[in-house]
């Protein structure tokens, strides 16, 4: 009888968690509270992709802050 563990791949970047899951796409996470970016999943994709979403959405949540 076999056990595959599957493994997960786990980055951290600029205080977020970069989770890798089985269909190539990525959960990605603050890593703590409080969290000025809800979570969120992306489509299929490289991890320079998702490196590039999180930072425009990043920019993002700093212009609106800005404007406040």
């Amino acid at each position: 009888m076999r056990f595959f563990t599957e493994q997960t791949t786990a980055i951290r970047y600029k205080g977020f968690l970069l989770l890798q899951e089985k269909n190539k796409s990525w959960l990605v996470r603050p890593e703590r509270s409080p969290m000025l970016l809800l979570p969120f999943r992306t489509e299929a994709c490289s991890l320079i992709e998702v490196k590039r979403i999180l930072d425009c959405k990043i920019s993002e949540v700093e212009e609106m802050i800005k404007a406040a």
